[in-house]
């Protein structure tokens, strides 16, 4: 359970010289904006047979649908979106935050949430059409949920509307803050009926007419995963758009996303601990490393627990999802703890450089910077705990 196997020892390996040959290069150019990360995604994908493994365990779900068996794991008991179980998933999600996280966070919303949404939620043929492609990174997905007056309040202040219009729907309203908006070909948004205030579920495809992606937004991090608004004006669209019906649909996608965040904190904590031991050792003053006096020893030791709690969080929730057991509270505490270890390791790690922390070279600024969303994004820190506490109490 704590240990992880041969295989995905390997692929963290793999993953690792990947993003020191390919990412870590362009780190500069996708911070900049002068290059997008679709394309490296699309790349990794195919380096790493992504497409392939991830195709066929789609297209085998398909099948068993269209054959009328409705499971969510193969029968060999591997994972719907491919092989290896969570864990792997978890390990290159950490390997690339190490190095960026937004390349993470963008690739994780992409696959992870909106591709595993349409595998889980699609019919046969939805899946075959949008899921299929969305997951093996053909395309790049973009998950719809928050609102320029909508944020923690989520449903209660949706303005976001979908009006029946004969068989199908007219959708109007906008999101912000959208992960892969500039770049995505599918968006998954979520509308509140006008009919009965029921929350739907849509489909909807760039290119769609009334459909406007908004420029990419300035940020304090996170700027290699591009982030802009959405705005629907009058979007018609039929019912096979429609891929579910009520708030549980979006409550098991933030579950998701929750539940990758401790991943990402991994990769930036891990990084911050690596760099602070190897420059402990070498950096001297007074005559001897720095590394022999014990306020450094202390903050070596701070963000040694920090890491090796943080992976025990990482391994519960891989068991969580490998045997399908369902513990709200510890997805939203472990999110919001995870999160605040992130921040205090990345500034943690800095102080231990001083200076040079603070230079960009180093990429540790970089971290701190990209660190803090992990905070807000995924429900805040005190949304979570709040949102743990009450259903520990039993408050509705």
């Amino acid at each position: 359970m704590f240990r992880l196997d041969e295989q995905t020892q390997m692929v963290a390996g793999v993953v690792r010289q990947w993003c020191r040959s390919q990412l870590q290069p362009k780190i500069a150019a996708l911070e900049a904006g002068t290059e997008q990360p679709f394309p490296l995604m699309k790349q990794m994908a195919k380096a790493f047979g992504l497409d392939a493994m991830i195709g066929a365990s789609v297209k085998k779900r398909i099948e068993r649908l269209r054959a009328g068996k409705d499971k969510d794991k193969d029968d060999d008991g591997g994972e719907r979106l491919g092989g290896g179980g969570p864990m792997l998933m978890h390990v290159v999600v950490k390997e690339l935050s190490r190095v960026s996280p937004g390349f993470a966070m963008g690739l994780g919303v992409s696959m992870g949430l909106v591709g595993g949404a349409l595998v889980a939620k699609g019919t046969p043929e939805q899946i075959e059409r949008w899921g299929l492609p969305v997951s093996t990174l053909q395309q790049i997905g973009s998950w719809c949920l928050t609102e320029p007056g909508a944020g923690s309040d989520a449903f209660g202040s949706m303005r976001t509307t979908a009006r029946r219009d004969g068989s199908g729907y007219v959708l109007d309203g906008s999101k912000t803050f959208i992960t892969n908006g500039p770049g995505a070909d599918v968006f998954l948004v979520y509308a509140k009926s006008a009919e009965d205030g029921s929350v739907v579920t849509f489909i909807v495809e760039r290119g769609t007419a009334g459909l406007t992606i908004g420029p990419p937004f300035k940020k304090m991090g996170m700027r290699d995963s591009p982030t802009s608004e959405v705005f629907f004006e009058g979007v018609k669209l039929g019912e096979e758009h429609v891929l579910g019906r009520g708030r549980a649909n979006v409550r098991d996608s933030l579950g998701s996303e929750r539940s990758g965040v401790p991943s990402m904190a991994w990769g930036i904590v891990e990084r911050c601990f690596d760099a602070s031991v190897e420059y402990v050792r070498e950096r001297k003053q007074f005559g001897r490393a720095i590394g022999e006096f014990q306020a450094v020893q202390l903050k070596i030791t701070d963000l040694f627990l920090k890491l090796r709690t943080i992976e025990n969080v990482v391994y519960r929730l891989a068991w969580m999802q490998q045997n399908g057991v369902r513990d709200m509270p510890f997805v939203n505490a472990s999110k919001a703890m995870c999160a605040q270890y992130a921040v205090d390791a990345a500034m943690t790690a800095i102080q231990i450089h001083g200076g040079y922390g603070y230079m960009e070279e180093l990429g540790l600024e970089k971290l701190a910077r990209d660190a803090k969303l992990l905070e807000l994004g995924a429900g805040t820190t005190d949304i979570n705990l709040l949102a743990a506490a009450r259903e520990l109490i039993g408050i509705a």
